[in-house]
């Protein structure tokens, strides 16, 4: 576990994909063609709280979806890549945009359509219902499936490898 967190310490930005990670996978579409999507409070507090201690959120996820744009921009997250079915190139557009290397970036997924941005980072994350050969390509499999917590077992484990998720939880017992 200390090999993960010294990976998690030098964690500068942290990719997550959508469905399957900070959604359960399921999708929901209304007779009128609306997607509908649940996420995770404690996911989107611990996004917060990673964005709180300096570490960069974005989103490449293969579908377009108003909803992931809404609640994007509730949690300040101001790189979104959405209907990128290929997600290495905004992968690559991101590490050129904020000037970071692929080691310094975690990314979480699900499935295979996430394995070619993977296998470049720092830090491979897979949820727990995630694909064999995801998990088998992960670094880390979080403790909560998709859509009912990884988000947050995520960000924890980054702050902790940082040295500031005590300190950041501390503040809610004053």
């Amino acid at each position: 576990m200390q090999d993960i967190l010294n990976k998690a310490a030098n964690i500068e930005l942290v990719i997550f994909d959508v469905d399957g990670v900070l959604t359960d996978g399921r999708l929901y579409v209304t007779d009128s063609g609306e997607e509908i999507k649940a996420f995770h409070s404690r996911d989107g507090h611990g996004m917060k709280m990673l964005q709180d201690n300096g570490v960069r959120i974005a989103i490449i996820t293969g579908r377009s979806s108003n909803i992931v744009a809404h609640r994007m921009k509730e949690l300040g997250v101001n790189y979104v890549y959405q209907g990128r079915r290929n997600k290495y190139p905004a992968f690559k557009e991101l590490l050129e945009k904020l000037k970071l290397s692929a080691e310094q970036v975690a990314y979480v997924g699900d499935d295979v359509v996430d394995l070619p941005v993977m296998i470049h980072v720092g830090l491979a994350i897979a949820t727990q219902d995630a694909h064999p050969l995801v998990k088998q390509h992960a670094h880390w499999q979080t403790p909560s499936c998709g859509g009912s917590g990884a988000g947050r077992d995520v960000c924890e484990l980054i702050m902790e490898g940082k040295g500031v998720l005590q300190q950041t939880l501390n503040k809610y017992l004053q």
